[in-house]
């Protein structure tokens, strides 16, 4: 395992000495049984809440339906023991399988810039049908030297019986603006998806061009000032290709997608199922923008920051597509 990751090292001397490249399938020893399980375990909860609800709605008397949805609610609402030894175990199963299901590579472009003991704002796109590849960032994971780092998603989530208790035993949390400042108050680093709904809503079937909707988006930067902690650019390539999907178009369904908080979209995967097809994904971090604590920034001063996370991503973006297979791929930002 030393000796892949040295000659990895050595393999990307144009990037500088800190670069480090993780391939899951070389980091962990796994195989197609623990990886369809792996994701099964990661949102098998959707499909089968779905399932549950529609067949005993169609096939039971009502008085039982309503024990289903019932039974549905102690787990919408049964407390989660967040240090528990066996979600631990399970979390840890999921994320070292899943990355080696598609397999996921992670290119650190320098591991030193990262310090264990600050917390930092990883700003991740494209956000695609899910963000899958954020799991190779994920503290459970391992490669990232940073020992405190959760997720943030949206609440829905957390109101999905069985899904609510896994992701958060991977370290997933609300994205709400009061969770985001306690965890980085606390020195944990947070992976935030800036785009959310809206760019899910804007996804285009397009090979040529990957979509950010980034430009409104200014309140992870300005959370990010006001706590002096640095920014970090995240790009996933191939995440795009995971599932084939579609989606209605439209203002009313924008609409919906905002009062949801989440974008009501068919996909499917491998023989039209949930399990994503077995695409690699390529997840490059860039170097951290460094950020003097600001309480109390301005409109300005956040939008020029906001401007400087932009193009650092944008040339992140630039500098490794051709490097992991996509040279012709454009990054929208919208």
């Amino acid at each position: 395992m030393e000796e892949e990751r040295e000659e990895t090292k050595a393999s990307g001397p144009e990037l500088g000495s800190g670069y480090r490249e993780f391939n899951a399938r070389n980091e962990f020893s796994s195989n197609i049984l623990h990886g369809v399980l792996a994701v099964w375990l990661w949102i098998g909860a959707l499909p089968f809440d779905a399932l549950l609800f529609l067949l005993s709605s169609l096939l039971l008397p009502f008085p039982k339906f309503l024990l289903v949805i019932g039974f549905l609610l102690v787990f919408v609402f049964l407390p989660i023991n967040h240090h528990s030894k066996f979600g631990r175990n399970l979390a840890m199963y999921v994320c070292k399988h899943l990355c080696s299901y598609f397999p996921i590579t992670l290119h650190v472009e320098d591991i030193h810039a990262f310090h264990p003991h600050r917390a930092y704002v990883f700003g991740y796109e494209p956000h695609s049908v899910l963000p899958i590849g954020v799991v190779a960032l994920a503290e459970l994971t391992g490669f990232m030297p940073l020992p405190k780092i959760k997720v943030l998603a949206t609440s829905v989530i957390f109101y999905t019986p069985f899904l609510r208790h896994m992701w958060t035993w991977l370290g997933v949390a609300p994205a709400t603006r009061i969770k985001f400042c306690s965890l980085l108050d606390t020195g944990v680093s947070c992976i935030i998806v800036p785009g959310g709904v809206q760019e899910a809503f804007y996804m285009e079937h397009r090979g040529g061009s990957e979509i950010a909707f980034l430009k409104s988006r200014i309140g992870f930067v300005r959370t990010a000032m006001e706590k002096g902690c640095p920014l970090v650019p995240v790009f996933c390539f191939g995440q795009s290709y995971a599932f084939s999907w579609w989606k209605p178009g439209g203002k009313l369904f924008l609409k919906l997608s905002r009062a949801l908080k989440f974008t009501p979209i068919l996909f499917w995967g491998t023989f039209g199922s949930f399990l994503p097809y077995r695409h690699p994904m390529h997840l490059v971090v860039g170097k951290p923008i460094e950020l003097k604590k600001n309480t109390q920034p301005t409109v300005e001063e956040v939008l020029e920051v906001h401007g400087q996370f932009v193009q650092a991503l944008q040339d992140l973006f630039e500098r490794h597509k051709a490097r992991v297979g996509y040279p012709d791929l454009t990054l929208r930002i919208v």
